[in-house]
């Protein structure tokens, strides 16, 4: 069996700290010191550190 081609992707609910940087207005190390002072919500999967959107939505609203 195979996918339709025009099949879509599933919305991703996270993201790298790299591509929620641009949706912050910060950089990449801007990013990491919001995850390490608790200011920005993470999820660690192994090695590698993902921001929920949720998480990025609170804190630009304000709300933790």
């Amino acid at each position: 069996m195979t996918l339709p081609v025009h099949a879509e992707q599933p919305q991703r609910l996270t993201r790298k700290p790299e591509e929620a940087a641009p949706m912050l207005g910060v950089g990449r190390c801007g990013v990491y010191e919001l995850i390490r002072t608790g200011k920005l919500r993470s999820i660690r999967v192994g090695r590698k550190i993902l921001v929920p959107l949720s998480a990025i939505d609170d804190f630009l609203s304000g709300t933790k």
